[in-house]
C-alpha cells in the first residue's frame, strides 16, 4: 500500500446542545468582536446568536447569499472593517459558511461556523466567489474554519424537503472521493461511512422530522462526507454543479441532488470497484440507480427542468463546463456531457453515456 494523506486543521465540537458552548469557546480562542453572518431568511436566528454572544458580538451581517456573489462579499468586507471585527461567526449552510471563508481569505479573519444544514463546506479548504456569471473556486487552508460547532438541534429548522436535498449534496462530496483516481484509504473510509450514515438517516428524517437520533446521524455523516472532500478531489460532478450555480443561479443542494446519479453513472466504468463500494455503503445493488431512487423517495427533485433550468440552457452549460480542463476518471467530451445533461433535464433514470 502506498498513499499520502494530510489532514486539514480541523477544530470540531459535536453534540446536541453544543451551541451553548459558543461564548466560552470564543473566550478560549481570544476573540471578543465577532461579526455574525446569516442569510436574510435566517436573520432572526443570527440575532439570537448576537444575543447569545452578548458583548462579544459587534454586529450582524444578514445578507449572505448563495454562491457568494462578489457584490455581497464586498459589502461584508466593508462591514467587517467598519466594525473592527476580530472574527466571524456564521450560522446557516453553505451560503454563510462560504462568505465566512471568503472573509477569512481576504482579511485573514478567523471564522467560527455553526452549520444548520448538511452542506459540509465547513470541513473543506474550498472557497468560491461568483462574478460575471462564473463561479470561481479555489483551495487555501487559511479558509478552514477556526472552530466548527455541530449541534444537531440546529438542523431542526430545516424543512424535511430541504434536509433531503442538503443530505444528497453531502453524499455528492463523499462519492466524489470514494471514486476519485487518487483516493487514499483514510479519505475513502470517511467517505463510505458518511454515505452509509446519510443513506440510513435521511429517509428517517423525512418520515419523522423531529427524530433526533436521525438528525445526529445525518450531521455525523455530512461531517465525514465533507471531510473526505476537504482532503480529496472534485471532478465532473462538482464542475457541472458549479456551472449551473454560477451561470444560472440554480439552488446548490438541489442541483447536486439531480446531477449526482448521472455523474456516478458516467464514471462507473472507469471506477467499477469504487462504484461497487458506494452501492454497498448504501445497501443497494447499483450506485447510480440507488441514488436516483433515494432522491425520489425523499421527495427531492430529480430533473433540472424542475429547478428552473430551460432546455435551451443545456448547450451553454456544456460549453461553460469545458472552459477549463476537468480532472475526472472517465474522459470528458462535450457530446457526452450534453447527453448527460439532457437525461438530467428530463429526469430520466441514470445511464452510461
Amino acid at each position: 500500500m502506498d498513499f499520502h494523506y494530510k489532514a486539514l486543521p480541523w477544530n470540531i465540537i459535536f453534540g446536541v446542545g453544543a451551541l451553548n458552548r459558543l461564548p466560552d469557546e470564543l473566550v478560549k480562542l481570544g476573540y471578543s468582536r465577532a461579526l455574525v453572518l446569516a442569510t436574510p431568511n435566517q436573520k432572526e436566528t443570527g440575532q439570537e446568536i448576537v444575543k447569545l454572544l452578548d458583548d462579544k458580538a459587534v454586529g450582524l451581517f444578514g445578507r449572505a447569499m448563495m454562491h457568494v456573489p462578489v457584490e455581497t462579499l464586498n459589502l461584508a468586507l466593508a462591514e467587517a472593517k467598519r466594525l473592527d471585527a476580530d472574527c466571524s461567526v456564521s450560522i446557516g449552510g453553505g451560503s454563510t459558511t462560504g462568505l465566512s471563508k471568503a472573509l477569512a481569505f481576504h482579511l485573514d479573519l478567523p471564522n467560527i461556523v455553526l452549520p444548520t444544514s448538511y452542506a459540509g463546506s465547513e470541513m473543506t479548504n474550498v472557497w468560491a466567489v461568483t462574478q460575471n456569471n462564473r463561479k470561481v473556486t479555489r483551495r487555501d487552508n487559511v479558509v478552514v474554519p477556526t472552530l466548527t460547532i455541530y449541534d444537531p438541534e440546529l438542523t431542526l429548522t430545516l424543512p424535511p424537503a430541504f434536509a433531503a436535498a442538503s443530505g444528497m449534496n453531502a453524499m455528492a462530496q463523499a462519492i466524489a472521493n470514494a471514486a476519485a483516481e487518487d483516493a487514499n484509504p483514510v479519505s475513502s473510509v470517511m467517505a463510505l461511512e458518511g454515505i452509509r450514515a446519510l443513506a440510513h438517516s435521511l429517509p428517517v428524517i423525512i418520515s419523522d422530522p423531529v427524530n433526533m437520533d436521525a438528525r445526529v446521524e445525518a450531521m455525523y455523516g455530512a461531517c465525514l462526507a465533507a471531510a473526505a472532500l476537504g482532503t480529496g478531489a472534485t471532478g465532473l460532478h462538482h464542475r457541472l454543479c458549479h456551472t449551473f450555480g454560477g451561470t444560472f443561479n440554480t439552488p446548490h443542494a438541489e442541483t447536486h441532488t439531480i446531477l449526482l446519479p448521472h455523474s456516478v453513472a458516467y464514471n462507473a466504468d472507469a471506477r467499477p470497484e469504487a462504484t461497487r463500494r458506494i452501492a454497498g455503503a448504501m445497501g443497494v445493488s447499483d450506485a447510480a440507480t440507488g441514488l436516483f431512487d433515494l432522491a425520489g423517495s425523499l421527495g427531492a427533485p430529480t430533473a433540472l427542468k424542475d429547478i428552473g433550468v430551460k432546455q435551451e440552457d443545456l448547450d451553454e452549460a456544456a460549453t461553460v463546463a469545458l472552459e477549463t480542463p476537468i480532472n475526472n476518471p472517465e474522459p470528458v467530451t462535450r457530446e457526452r456531457i450534453r447527453t448527460l445533461l439532457d437525461n438530467a433535464w428530463h429526469g430520466h433514470p441514470p445511464r452510461p453515456v
